[in-house]
Order: structure tokens, then C-alpha cells, then sequence
């Protein structure tokens, strides 16, 4: 049965560190990188090897030079999906890890940090910089790190979702539920209209507190935690809008008569991006590990045909408490999730006699998906990024490229960014922390 986080606050992962541990992410052309931190890029290509106490004996130095320089106004963040060598460096080093509605509280809970360092994705540092105080500057060591879910629901492309249904059914009557991974400008359409951000921790209660406005719910995205909100809490009517740039094409008042009665006869319309990580997954999968007396455990996000086949649901915070703490009492877990969040608990579950694999690796044919590293674009906030960051912020250079604004659109392959004016930044504010401080109301209220 799905559960919450709601009352769950992680305590350290307490990663270790061994000398054998080599890194899973691919080195990046130097020329990748931004011209700022080319030297520290080559001087990490210059390293012999790629094992995880070279890597941060490398680190090592400009970590405590910034942290000395900075003292407690810094605050240093990382995800869980990160690679090993960052997420260990940053818990070492004080830094926080959580989930991404942990990551989202991190600068309004901590009033006192003036400069946050965010390793994970963009629009989990966009979240944090909403919410963070006037004094509080919010940086994030690659901007190019998206996600596909939230690159196939730029705002332009659910805009349509929007006019429509609402030309349709009347503005009073569609209440807009955005997932955490969408941009700033996506949730400011939502507050703006009266909805809440959800994440996979808290997406029960936020939609439970959906369905009592009595509106036709506009869930955006992604498709698959859409489905499985609904079949856990018995939605029966969907009906779902495309995603990515068919979603902006997409005209409510085009579609044949079958088709708007969906929409009309619909409790939630989905729209339908989805994150690529998790639609490896498949029930067959969940089979397998179960022959072989492990649990299994996934993520949210994986389709719905893996939800039900699986023992346990949940966030990333909430999968690593379940396996650290052994609470199917197995010893044995297979987990449906990004790869580098699976490597680590494999390397921390192993201490306490704890089995860990990804559930992609069930030997059940010979086309299996490659499982790669894990999250291709959230890796590329890799070591070099870090340390670039951290030293040039020490060093007192302007980082205006890596500083985090409200409405920010980044280009994940060329780099290219948008910004808006001061007032369409305060406006995208305004609403956005609308919709998240709904989201917080909500999850923390009894």
C-alpha cells in the first residue's frame, strides 16, 4: 500500500566510503563545460583513476577552503539520484540530501544560509530559489541538469491544457495539481488558478484534498503517477492530453465527439509526459525478484502495471528508510528506481547484511534495458562542477550563469538561458509559491 512521508524527516544516510568504489558516470568533454570551470574540469581529467576516495581526495581542498571561507551561511544540497561521490561529499560536509519535497523546504527552514548550493536538477533548485528569502541566493553547479519529464511540459506546451479546459468547463471549474519536476513558470500557472504542487511523497493527500473542491482535476504530469494516484484512491474517469510538443498543438475543440466526452465524463485529465528513467520498469520484473524472495520496492513514477505488482511504493526518501530498515523483513530488495539512488543504498544496505539490486536487472530475456548510470542529465552536475562552483563563489566571481531565478529557462543541450524581467519574475513568485506553500499547508496539516 502506497504511504506518505508526511511525517517522516530521513536521518543521515551516514554514506560510507570505501577505497574499491569507482564512480558510474562518463567524463565529459572539456569542452562541455562552461569556460569557468574549464581548468578545474582538466585537472580532473588529469586524475588516474576514477576511484571514490581519488576523486575526493581531488575535492577535498576546495570543499574545506569554501566551506571555512563561508562558515555557516552556506548550505549545500544534493538529491538522492546523484551520484555516489557527490552525495557522500555533501553529507560529509554538512550538506543535506532529500527527496525533492525535502529539498524544496531546505531554504525557508534554513533562514540563516545566505548562499545554497543545489547538486540535482533545475527545477528542484527554481523550487528551493522561490521559496528562499530576499538575502538567500540559490545557485545550482550545472544548469544544464534537467529532467525529460519537465522538458515535455514547458509551460507553452501546457498552456493549450489550460485555455481549453477552461473555455470548456469554466475557469471555477478545473483545479490544476502540478508535480514538483515542472518548472517555476508551471507552477505559477497553477497557483495562479488556485491548484498545488504535489510530489511522490505527498501526492495522496494533495489530490485527496483535489477531489473535495468538487473541480475536474488538471494533473500535470507526469501520466504514470497519474494513473496510479487514481487507482489508488479508485479515480475511474482519465482522460489525458498530450505531452511534450503535441501538447501544444492539441485542441480540445478538434477532437471527435468519443474523444470530448473523455474529457467531459473525466474526474482528472493527465497530462502526459513521464520520466524516462522509470518507464524501464515493467511487472514481469517485479515476478522475477519475487520468485527470488526479494521485495520489491519502486518509485511512483514507474507505470502502473509495476505499481501493482510491487510490494512497497514511494518516494525516494521514503525507499531508502523501507530498505535501510529492513521493513518487509527480507534482507533481500529489488528496486524500481534511478540507478545512481540504487547503487547507493546497495553500498549502505550491504553494511547492515542488506540486499540490494535494481529491478531491471531480473533475468527474464535477453532484451533487458541497458540501466546505464541512472539520470543522464542529473549526472552532469559531476565533481568538477561542484568544485568550479564552490571555488569561484570563494574567490568572490560573479556566477550570474549558475544563480537560480524564478522563471529561469535553460536549453538542456546548448546552454542557452532565458530570463525574465524582474516583474515577470515576481509574478511567476508570487503565484508559484502560491501553489507551493498549498502543497506544504496541506502535507504538514493533520
Amino acid at each position: 500500500m502506497f504511504t506518505t512521508d508526511k511525517t517522516y524527516t530521513p536521518e543521515k544516510t551516514q554514506m560510507s566510503i570505501s577505497s574499491d568504489m569507482s564512480i558510474c558516470q562518463s567524463d565529459y568533454p572539456i569542452d562541455w563545460y562552461q569556460e569557468a570551470f574549464i581548468p578545474y574540469a582538466e585537472a580532473y581529467a588529469a586524475l588516474p583513476d576514477r576511484k571514490l576516495t581519488t576523486i575526493l581526495n581531488w575535492m577535498k581542498p576546495y570543499m574545506e577552503k569554501a566551506i571555512n571561507h563561508f562558515g555557516p551561511n552556506l548550505l549545500l544540497l544534493s538529491h538522492y539520484y546523484m551520484g555516489g561521490e557527490i552525495v557522500k561529499l555533501i553529507e560529509q560536509f554538512g550538506g543535506q540530501i532529500g527527496d525533492s519535497y525535502q529539498l524544496a523546504l531546505m531554504a525557508a527552514k534554513h533562514p540563516e544560509k545566505s548562499v545554497i548550493v543545489e547538486s540535482a536538477v533545475h527545477f528542484m533548485a527554481e523550487s528551493i530559489s522561490m521559496l528562499a528569502d530576499k538575502s538567500q541566493t540559490v545557485y545550482i553547479t550545472n544548469p544544464k541538469s534537467g529532467c525529460t519529464m519537465e522538458m515535455f511540459a514547458k509551460d507553452f506546451m501546457v498552456e493549450p491544457a489550460f485555455m481549453d479546459l477552461n473555455e470548456r468547463y469554466g475557469s471555477e471549474n478545473i483545479l490544476p495539481i502540478c508535480y514538483m519536476n515542472t518548472s517555476g513558470r508551471v507552477k505559477a500557472m497553477t497557483g495562479a488558478q488556485g491548484g498545488a504542487v504535489c510530489t511522490s511523497s505527498n501526492v495522496q493527500k494533495i489530490v485527496r484534498w483535489a477531489r473535495q473542491q468538487k473541480k475536474k482535476i488538471l494533473f500535470i504530469p507526469d501520466r504514470h503517477m497519474g494513473e496510479n494516484i487514481a487507482y489508488w484512491l479508485g479515480i475511474d474517469n482519465l482522460a489525458y492530453w498530450p505531452g511534450g510538443s503535441e501538447g501544444a498543438k492539441y485542441s480540445l475543440f478538434n477532437q471527435d465527439d468519443k474523444t470530448l466526452k473523455q474529457f467531459d465524463d473525466a474526474e482528472m485529465v493527465l497530462f502526459s509526459s513521464e520520466c524516462t528513467v522509470h518507464t524501464v520498469y515493467k511487472a514481469s520484473m517485479c515476478d522475477y525478484w519475487k520468485t527470488q524472495n526479494f521485495a520489491t520496492v519502486v518509485h511512483p513514477e514507474c507505470p502502473n502495471e509495476v505499481i501493482k505488482a510491487s510490494d512497497a511504493q514511494g518516494s525516494t526518501a521514503y525507499i531508502w528508510d523501507y530498505v535501510m530498515h529492513d521493513k518487509a523483513h527480507t534482507q533481500r530488495y529489488a528496486i524500481g528506481t534511478e540507478h545512481h539512488m540504487v547503487l547507493n543504498l546497495k553500498e549502505q544496505a550491504k553494511q547492515k547484511g542488506i540486499e540490494v539490486v535494481n529491478l531491471a536487472e531480473a533475468k527474464i530475456n535477453q532484451d533487458k534495458p541497458a540501466l546505464g548510470c541512472g539520470c543522464a542529465t542529473m549526472s552532469r552536475n559531476d565533481p568538477p562542477h561542484l568544485v568550479g562552483l564552490l571555488d569561484s563563489l570563494r574567490l568572490g566571481k560573479n556566477m550570474d550563469y549558475n544563480e537560480v531565478k524564478a522563471g529561469d529557462v535553460v536549453n538542456e543541450f546548448s546552454g542557452m538561458r532565458q530570463r525574465l524581467s524582474k516583474k515577470d519574475q515576481q509574478w511567476i513568485v508570487t503565484h508559484a509559491k502560491l501553489a507551493l506553500e498549498r502543497m506544504i499547508d496541506i502535507t504538514e496539516s493533520k
